[in-house]
Order: C-alpha cells, then structure tokens, then sequence
C-alpha cells in the first residue's frame, strides 16, 4: 500500500512538473509573440506606415536579367466616417445625396528612386532605377500614378 501511495505521489510530481513545463513554455511563447508584436505597429490604431519588402525584378518574361531588392510600401489604415447630410447638401443634389462620406487613404508622401543592379547572361550586369516610398501619410484617396 506504502508503495503505491509512492508511485502516486511520484506520479502526481511528474505530472505537476509536465504541467508547470507546459505552463512555462507558454508564458515563454506568450511574452515571445509580445515582444514581436510590440515591434510591428498596432493595428488598432489608424495611421500609415513604411513596409519594407523584397521585389525580385527582370528585365524581360525569360528573366534574362535579374535582381533583388528591398524597397518601402505604404501600409495601414486612416480614418473614414459616413453620417447623414446636411440639408444644404440634400437641397443642392435633389435630395438624392442623403449620407456624406469623408474618408483618407494611406499614400506615398515622398518617393525616391533606387538603383537596382542587375545581373544578366554571361555575367554581365545592368542598372535600372525604380521608385520607393520615402514617407507615408493619410490624405486624400486618390488613383495615383508616380
């Protein structure tokens, strides 16, 4: 019977640090996934963000020339809101713009042109220029072509 209570009681320990192992390896997981969240922007808040990615570019369909490099997106969110009209604004469209929508979409404020090295056949390279987002901000949304 002595023994038994032993093997339970060695049992209840394994078990005990299994759990507090478990418990943990999450806390530890937890304040990781934290840490890497803090350094990204909150995606509560609105705003309009640089993003740098990697663009492969080639300089035709057979990739004859090719090259890599990192350039910055505007990323994010900025505010919009839609509420019923004035009157001045129902009597001026023939009561038919009834709700007024202002809105702001994240753009490029700044760009700047980047030179990208290509390499081609024959260990040859070339030199293109393309653009990237220098600053962002929230204005007017626009269909914009830079």
């Amino acid at each position: 019977m002595q023994r038994q209570d032993q093997q339970e009681g060695a049992m209840t320990v394994l078990s005990d640090s299994f759990t507090m192992s478990i418990l943990l390896g999450s806390v530890f997981l937890s304040i990781a996934v934290m840490m890497s969240e803090t350094q990204t922007h909150d995606v509560t808040t609105p705003g309009c963000y640089l993003h740098p990615f990697n663009v492969t570019i080639r300089s035709d369909r057979k990739g004859t020339c090719r090259g890599t490099q990192v350039i910055h997106a505007c990323v994010g969110h900025c505010e919009s809101s839609a509420f019923p009209s004035k009157y001045s604004v129902l009597a001026a469209s023939g009561f038919k713009h009834n709700i007024t929508s202002v809105s702001q979409c994240c753009t490029i404020s700044k760009l700047q042109k980047v030179k990208v090295r290509l390499l081609c056949a024959g260990s040859r390279w070339e030199e293109i220029e393309i653009g990237t987002a220098k600053a962002c901000q929230c204005d007017m949304c626009r269909l914009s072509r830079y």
